[in-house]
């Protein structure tokens, strides 16, 4: 276990205090940022003087690597929460699928590491303790989770059909849209809808869009 897992007496009082300070860190990392969310501005969010935050944190980097682990066990709970919710009554499973990523995309825990990942592009510290994160999730959470939320097999056809179905989702939630917000999305999700049936060998490219 890292030596920073814990502090040295990790009294259940003390694992609770973690947890909230790790907890403001989410949040204002999902809200104002990462540089915004000071280690200062993290301690008054979690209702503790800078003296008890050195306590659990003494640095930045143990801060960053203890948040991105509690930013990690949340997205993982709420996907599998999601995973174990089934398709309504007549839903294609690729399509039940895509509106559940696209929700979990908006849960503060996703917003957060979308949050680290545009700041790790200039933050070499950063970026280290995001790597291993970025990796498990690609490989165990999408990987997994949205490929059995979509009843999809492993073959590359389908694997095709979940990463377009993950990136498409992505960066149209990291997207900016300044005018008839609303409609253009949902036009883009039955595009992406559409295209992830296709592969999904369950539609042709004349499907793709609705006319």
């Amino acid at each position: 276990m890292d030596a920073h897992a814990h502090p040295a007496k990790a009294t259940p009082k003390s694992l609770r205090t973690r947890a909230r300070i790790l907890d403001a860190a989410m949040r204002l990392f999902a809200e104002v940022g990462y540089h915004a969310a000071t280690n200062g501005l993290i301690s008054d969010h979690a209702k503790l003087t800078r003296g008890a935050m050195l306590y659990h944190f003494a640095t930045r980097e143990e801060l960053v690597r203890a948040a991105v682990e509690h930013i990690e066990r949340a997205r993982a709970r709420l996907f599998e929460q999601a995973a174990a919710k089934p398709p309504a009554p007549g839903v294609d499973a690729a399509e039940h699928a895509i509106d559940a990523y696209w929700l979990l995309l908006h849960e503060p825990p996703f917003v957060a590491f979308a949050e680290l990942e545009a700041a790790a592009r200039t933050d070499p510290m950063l970026r280290g303790q995001l790597a291993a994160a970025q990796s498990a999730f690609d490989h165990a959470q999408v990987g997994g989770r949205f490929g059995a939320l979509a009843k999809a097999g492993d073959d590359p056809r389908f694997q095709a059909s979940r990463d377009l179905g993950r990136f498409l989702l992505e960066g149209l939630a990291k997207g900016a849209m300044t005018y008839d917000e609303q409609r253009r999305r949902e036009r883009l999700l039955a595009v992406v809808k559409r295209a992830v049936r296709m592969l999904n060998r369950k539609g042709d490219v004349h499907d793709l869009w609705d006319d």
